[in-house]
């Protein structure tokens, strides 16, 4: 009963999502996956679950490329939803620098209002906490995490109502953040209203989003997955601001998630343009403008996949032992549209602490154990998951003991049997 209803709750996208034109081309398909957040306890038998379809659609009028359904919050972001944003040092780094970086563009004062929407563990708002108030919004329980933390949480999704109530009991905002949620969020209108309404006249709104050049240059489809309802690119991203008048003065390329871009808005005049913004537009321009471009990136989607598995066939066949390393959201695209299951990859382990150990990966019956059985067990190799962060990943745990060999799976799967 409850599948059906989660069935009912999507619903196909049959016009852009920021300009409603309907005359959208299909880019990619990359078949059926599970919610990337639905994970099955250790034991438990094998039942129905529901799996939707992740096609992605390029608009031509404002070029945003998006996911050609939409899934229900309600099912991809539970109350008990795994990810803890603290666990990853890029991530810790990133918001350090993003706290640095906007305190010396934006005038900050001390009762100035800070406001992070997705805020989960309250990982953003702890560089703020001590000199300006603050608030996070999360729907997920990881939320309390940082009440205790000290960063007043309000444990709710982000609606229009909650902005309203917002406004009402602490005033506007002079910042506000939504950091890899902004393209997640269902009715993207609706929520830019919220924001704006929420800013105060010199109030700036600083996104952070996976960047589709790095996801067509660096062939990521892996982060194709329901979550993910929107792939801005810079052009992309200035149309939804400006329909709803904010002007985009400063954007950059970061780190996160195997390559985001964060961008800054206001009321337009009220900051000056930096050249970034122009740089980027001319620089994305022959990918994002070209659709030939975007075609081909599914041929070469193809290629790897086929790459892959040939490299994985190679090494089953030998009869080693292969143990997957983390299990981030990405991994889930990646295990079903290669096909690799528990015949394939013994396991999947992930860092002490983890919500995710004593779970099946999505879909699966492939386990996720504590990190320490791989250097208990010594599998022949290591499939580096979050293949995003294999430069950090892979030292730490060739510091930490591991012998095997690490297979990098994207954008072209290898073999690395030392790291420096």
């Amino acid at each position: 009963m409850s599948s059906a209803v989660k069935q009912d709750s999507s619903r196909v996208v049959e016009q852009c999502q920021v300009c409603d034109s309907r005359e959208m081309e299909s880019i990619l398909f990359l078949g059926y996956l599970p919610p990337v957040n639905t994970m099955r306890t250790l034991g438990e038998r094998p039942r129905e679950e529901s799996c939707y379809p992740a096609e992605l659609l390029y608009c031509p009028r404002c070029h945003l490329v998006q996911l050609g359904l939409v899934v229900d919050a309600g099912i991809l972001f539970p109350p008990e939803y795994p990810y803890t944003s603290s666990t990853t040092k890029v991530l810790r780094d990133n918001f350090t620098d993003l706290c640095r970086e906007c305190s010396a563009m934006i005038p900050l004062g001390a009762g100035d209002l800070v406001i992070d929407i997705g805020s989960n563990d309250g990982n953003l708002l702890m560089n703020f906490k001590d000199r300006h108030r603050v608030l996070g919004v999360t729907p997920e329980e990881i939320g309390k995490i940082a009440i205790n933390r000290g960063v007043p949480t309000l444990i709710s999704y982000f609606t229009p109502q909650v902005a309203a109530r917002i406004l009402s009991e602490h005033g506007p905002a002079k910042l506000v953040t939504a950091t890899n949620v902004f393209a997640h969020m269902d009715g993207i209108h609706d929520v830019l209203d919220a924001i704006v309404g929420l800013l105060s006249e010199d109030g700036v709104f600083i996104s952070e989003s996976h960047y589709l050049l790095d996801l067509i240059q660096g062939l990521q489809y892996d982060t194709v997955y329901h979550e993910h309802l929107r792939y801005y690119s810079l052009h992309s991203l200035s149309h939804l601001l400006k329909m709803h008048g904010l002007e985009l003065f400063h954007t950059a390329r970061i780190p996160t998630h195997g390559g985001s871009f964060r961008a800054y808005a206001s009321r337009p005049g009220r900051y000056r343009i930096r050249e970034s913004v122009e740089r980027m537009l001319r620089e994305e321009r022959p990918v994002v403008l070209e659709t030939g471009n975007l075609h081909r990136f599914r041929d070469r989607v193809v290629h790897s996949k086929l790459e892959l598995l040939a490299l994985l066939s190679r090494i089953r066949k030998g009869g080693a032992s292969l143990f997957g390393i983390s299990a981030p959201s990405r991994a889930s695209t990646l295990i079903h549209y290669t096909g690799i299951d528990d015949g394939i990859l013994d396991c999947v382990v992930e860092v002490e602490g983890s919500h995710k150990i004593g779970k099946y990966v999505p879909g699966t019956r492939i386990p996720v154990h504590e990190e320490s059985k791989l250097f208990r067990e010594q599998p022949d190799y290591a499939l580096v998951l979050s293949w995003h962060i294999a430069d950090e990943l892979m030292p730490k745990l060739r510091g930490r003991g591991f012998r095997g060999g690490f297979i990098v799976p994207l954008p072209s799967p290898k073999v690395i049997h030392d790291h420096d």
